[in-house]
């Protein structure tokens, strides 16, 4: 420890983690540490959590890992008033039956639930953010709101950080193993480090307006969008429901770059701007508020200096239709939690904190290009390409990008490095570096799939019948590697650990034969496989675990 850190006075609080920002990814990586029994503190400049309804599209990938950190039915509790929201409309007017539904079910029969025990759910940030808030805090999570970083000092050993309470104005020195920024866009603390960023930059700018109208869910009538895009040229915009009878938010286009201000965005002007969008003259417009935001493609060079790493907004940008930022901001403090737990605990090494990066950057940068196409594919409003710029048109899929992303390259073992980080189609069928495949299974009575396994421990899955010797090495090489390895035999017989529902092939559907092994780490992505049994399983797991967690 340097010698700034054993001179702090008693005043200083020690804690392995502080994470920098309270909003969807800052919580989340709050609940994720909480989960793995990771000790943190969160500070939050803000007084509480956010109070305008966005960032509403949690895709499945998110829901999985909301699912297996216990969190998935108050979510969806949160979210029942949008529960039967499903399309994307298009169209000039919402008068008559103008206009195209760009997609009328976000999982038209129910497809989805070949892949996974979850579903997409449509919750706004300000519902689910208390939902997180309350679930970390039981956790044991130390959340700070109204609470500001002042400055903070990286070194070799942690990183020191004085916050102040925006309530009292009380300074509080922190001194953290590691600091995780997930500060927003215009990270302060990734522009204190200096990390540049790659990308075109801004795309467009939308004015987001909340307003009530009571006769505006007669006009829409039993249209059950996400999102009904309003293409007059003269008063284009995104309709949103909020409720679906009086509370609703448009999203307005605006021109900074023409010089226009966000003071021109008057009540008069927003209320004749949602008629006309509308197609009512007198529709009861009531404005209760409106807040800027800014469309952009840009992802981080680094997502990591040091002691500090980026996560969420901070990390990268992109346009929001398709809602992928938060959600591969929530992916990304999944990804980073338990490998900071796994150092933390000493049973990785520093190395594998490397591997964050390698993963998630690349992730990013094509998730962010696929968001750009998908604007516009739906021509999003205020949205002007460059020429020759697109997607494969509305109907392009995007369960490959939600679901189906690859890591070619990080803490994995035997992954094809050429490998597209984002598939053409979905294929999950178990190899290296992939989201493990799902499975009914019947686990000491329960019904559980095995996503729901994957959380604390490594796992190791082989046949239960097939004498491999797989099960007996992972034990006896956890045990002298002080590694959480949980090994599970699959099968019918009576040593079976996991019985398979229906005549699923487990093996075959993790892409090995019945003699081979299949390990997965905590996160949920396969880390190593063998297809086949091998001379000394015992020898090949100590080595496979060594390279994978940067052992020495």
């Amino acid at each position: 420890m340097n010698s700034r850190a054993e001179q702090a006075d008693n005043k200083t609080h020690r804690v392995p983690v502080l994470i920098v920002g309270g909003s969807l990814v800052g919580l989340s990586t709050s609940l994720f540490l909480g989960r793995l029994g990771v000790p943190h503190t969160l500070v939050e400049r803000h007084a509480g959590t956010s109070i305008h309804p966005r960032g509403r599209g949690n895709n499945v990938r998110t829901m999985e890992l909301f699912r297996v950190a216990g969190t998935e039915p108050a979510i969806h509790e949160a979210a029942a008033t949008l529960a039967d929201n499903h399309g994307i409309l298009q169209t000039p007017t919402l008068v008559g039956d103008a206009g195209e539904w760009l997609f009328r079910q976000i999982d038209p029969g129910n497809g989805l639930a070949r892949f996974s025990p979850s579903s997409w759910c449509l919750c706004s940030q300000n519902d689910l953010e208390p939902v997180l808030l309350d679930h970390a805090r039981q956790l044991g999570g130390d959340l700070r709101y109204h609470t500001e970083l002042m400055s903070f000092d990286a070194d070799s050993d942690g990183v020191t950080a004085v916050v102040k309470s925006r309530e009292t104005g009380d300074h509080t020195t922190f001194r953290a193993d590691y600091l995780v920024a997930a500060d927003g866009p215009r990270s302060p603390v990734r522009e204190q480090l200096g990390i540049g960023q790659s990308g075109p930059g801004d795309l467009f700018h939308n004015v987001s307006v909340t307003f009530r109208s009571r006769a505006l869910a007669d006009v829409v009538g039993d249209r059950r969008f996400i999102v009904c895009y309003l293409t007059s040229p003269d008063a284009d915009g995104a309709l949103l429901p909020v409720d679906n009878r009086e509370n609703w938010v448009f999203h307005a286009p605006w021109h900074p770059e023409h010089g226009e201000t966000l003071e021109e965005f008057t009540d008069e002007r927003c209320v004749e701007h949602i008629r006309r969008a509308v197609g009512v003259a007198d529709l009861d417009v009531e404005i209760t508020g409106r807040a800027p935001w800014h469309a952009a493609q840009r992802v981080a060079r680094s997502y990591r200096s040091g002691r500090v790493f980026l996560a969420g907004d901070s990390a990268h940008e992109m346009s929001p239709t398709g809602a992928f930022g938060s959600n591969t901001g929530i992916q990304d403090a999944h990804n980073l939690a338990w490998k900071l737990a796994a150092v933390l605990g000493g049973w990785a090494g520093e190395g594998l904190l490397d591997t964050y990066d390698a993963e998630r950057r690349p992730v990013a940068e094509a998730t962010s290009a696929r968001a750009a196409a998908r604007s516009v594919e739906h021509s999003h409003p205020g949205f002007a390409p460059a020429p020759g710029t697109g997607g494969g048109g509305p109907q392009r899929g995007i369960l490959n990008v939600a679901l189906g992303y690859r890591y070619p390259q990080g803490a994995v073992v035997g992954a094809d490095p050429e490998t597209p980080v984002v598939p053409e189609g979905l294929s999950l069928t178990g190899e290296p570096g992939s989201r493990a495949p799902h499975l009914w299974l019947r686990h000491r009575g329960e019904r559980v799939s095995t996503l729901d396994l994957y959380e604390r421990s490594l796992v190791l899955l082989s046949d239960a019948t097939a004498g491999s010797g797989w099960h007996e090495a992972a034990l006896r090489v956890a045990a002298e590697l002080s590694v959480p390895l949980t090994s599970y035999r699959v099968g019918d017989g009576t040593d079976a650990d996991l019985m398979p529902e229906g005549d699923t092939d487990w093996s075959e559907l993790h892409g090995v034969t019945a003699e081979g092994a299949v390990l997965v780490r905590p996160d949920g992505f396969v880390a190593w496989r063998s297809l086949v049994t091998v001379r000394d399983p015992e020898s090949t797991l100590r080595q496979v675990l060594g390279g994978l967690l940067a052992r020495p």
